[in-house]
C-alpha cells in the first residue's frame, strides 16, 4: 500500500513523463516514460485518470507497446469503482484509431458495451467516441456496428446490445447521413448492403425503420429499395 508521499511522487513523475514526451522531437525514443505511464494505470485513482489521458495521446509513437497500452486502457474503461476514470478513458478511445485504423473494430466492440449505461455522462462519452470513429472511418465503423445487430450471442452475452446498437444507429447515425455517407453513391450502396444483410435479425418495427431510411436515399429516389 502506498502512502501519501509515494502517491504524490508518482503523480509528479507522470506529469514529468507527459511533459517530456510533449517536448521530445522523437517521442519514440522515450519508451521508458511511456511504459511508466502504462504501469501507472494499475495504481491510484488520480494516477489512473492521468494515465487515461496520456496513454492514448502518445499511443501512436510506440508500436512495440501497442498491445500492453491498449490492454491497460481498456482496463481503465472497465474500472468498476471510479466513474471519472471510466469517462476519461472512454473519451480517449478514438485516439487509438487515428493512426492505426485496424483498431476500430476492437474499440467499437468495447464502446457498444457502454452505450446503454445508466450513467448519462458515461453513455454520452461513448456516443461521442462512436461518432468520432464514424467520422474517422465510416466504412469500418458501420461494418462493426452492424455486426452487433446480427447474431449477438456470438459477440456478447448481453443480448440487449442489439437493441442499443439499433437505437444508436437510428438516433445518431441515420439523421446525419448526408454528412457521413460520402462519396454519396458509393456509401449509400455500402450502407444498403449492410442493412440488407441485417434484416433477418431485426424486429418488425426495426425492419420498417430501416426500410424508411433506405427510401430516403437518393440512390433509390422514388423507387423502392431492392428486396
Amino acid at each position: 500500500m502506498t502512502g501519501p508521499s509515494d502517491e504524490a511522487s508518482l503523480i509528479e513523475k507522470l506529469y514529468e513523463y507527459g511533459e517530456q514526451l510533449n517536448n521530445a522531437k522523437d517521442k519514440s525514443q522515450n519508451v521508458k516514460h511511456y511504459q511508466g505511464i502504462i504501469d501507472a494505470a494499475k495504481t491510484s485513482v488520480e494516477a489512473k485518470q492521468l494515465a487515461a489521458q496520456l496513454i492514448p495521446k502518445f499511443f501512436k509513437f510506440f508500436p512495440d507497446l501497442f498491445g500492453p497500452a491498449l490492454d491497460a486502457h481498456i482496463d481503465l474503461v472497465e474500472e468498476e469503482q471510479e466513474l471519472g476514470v471510466r469517462v476519461q478513458a472512454i473519451r480517449g478511445l478514438p485516439l487509438f484509431c487515428s493512426d492505426t485504423p485496424g483498431n476500430i473494430g476492437t474499440i467499437i466492440d468495447n464502446l457498444v458495451q457502454i452505450i446503454g449505461s445508466e450513467e448519462f455522462v458515461e453513455r454520452d462519452a461513448a456516443h461521442k467516441a462512436l461518432m468520432s470513429l464514424l467520422r474517422q472511418d465510416v466504412k469500418a465503423s458501420l461494418a462493426t456496428l452492424f455486426k452487433h445487430i446480427g447474431v449477438v450471442e456470438e459477440l456478447s452475452a448481453d443480448i440487449g446490445i442489439h437493441e442499443k446498437v439499433v437505437n444508436f444507429i437510428r438516433d445518431k447515425v441515420l439523421p446525419i447521413k448526408s454528412e457521413l455517407l460520402k462519396p454519396q453513391e458509393e456509401m449509400e450502396r455500402y450502407i444498403t448492403n449492410l442493412i440488407q444483410k441485417s434484416l433477418e435479425d431485426v424486429t418488425g418495427k426495426e425492419f420498417w425503420m430501416f426500410m424508411e431510411f433506405l427510401k430516403s436515399l437518393s440512390l433509390f429516389g422514388d423507387r423502392p429499395p431492392p428486396e
